[in-house]
């Protein structure tokens, strides 16, 4: 999943950014409301981790825009404001979730991951098909049991596979979602991870889980039903 952090204080937004990183998201970076406008209109994210207080654009005013123009990415308010009318404003405008600064990491993750369950009309936490289980909670994969060691970017593709399961994706969308804006995009770089991590699974016995569609993308069918 792709996210796009909004935070004038770098070191803040830096360190959000790694953490994040670290936990399998790939993450670009703005610090200030004009860019992230920018960046919305250009790239498509799946979330904005978005601070009120921005310089240029205020960060209402960036949720604003994207609600505006029927953007569907999730979006969590950082706010250091104490007025409520701030906040219930954020979500009146179309905000999922707030996060009052200074928080713990922890809780960051666990609303993000929240958010991007009910964006993706996602009831369950643990991700299945068949004796596949993917556990966003703690990037912990397994088939009947036994756990696969999987890249961060093997990872990746292989939630947003479940997360759409019985849907084409294309290498485009894999990119777009999986990447950040340092991503070559005239590699081979999203063939490359679908055969290691096709290889992964094969050697677990979770032979043809995922399909190449000729000429459109990837799919897992989704023949098992995702049960917690």
């Amino acid at each position: 999943m792709r996210i796009l952090v909004v935070e004038d204080e770098q070191a803040m937004a830096d360190a959000i950014a790694l953490g994040l990183t670290k936990n399998g998201y790939a993450v670009d970076t703005v610090y200030d409301g004009e860019a992230a406008i920018e960046a919305v209109d250009v790239d498509a994210y799946d979330l904005v981790v978005l601070d009120l207080n921005l310089p240029k654009v205020d960060g209402l005013d960036v949720c604003r825009h994207i609600r505006d123009n029927n953007m569907s990415m999730g979006i969590l308010m950082l706010t250091a404001r104490s007025s409520t009318d701030d906040r219930v404003t954020g979500l009146d405008i179309g905000a999922d979730d707030y996060l009052i600064k200074p928080f713990h990491f922890a809780e960051l993750l666990a609303r993000i991951r929240a958010i991007l369950r009910r964006e993706n009309k996602q009831r369950d936490v643990i991700l299945r098909e068949g004796k596949l289980t993917l556990n966003p909670n703690n990037m912990q994969v397994s088939f009947d049991g036994n756990p696969l060691s999987l890249t961060t970017k093997e990872y990746g593709i292989l939630e947003y596979l479940l997360v759409n399961k019985g849907r084409v994706i294309s290498q485009e969308e894999l990119l777009e979602h999986i990447w950040d804006n340092n991503a070559d995009l005239f590699s081979q770089t999203v063939k490359v991870h679908i055969n290691n991590l096709r290889k992964k699974l094969d050697s677990a016995g979770a032979d043809n889980i995922i399909q190449t569609i000729k000429n459109k993308g990837y799919l897992i069918e989704g023949n098992s039903s995702a049960e917690t």
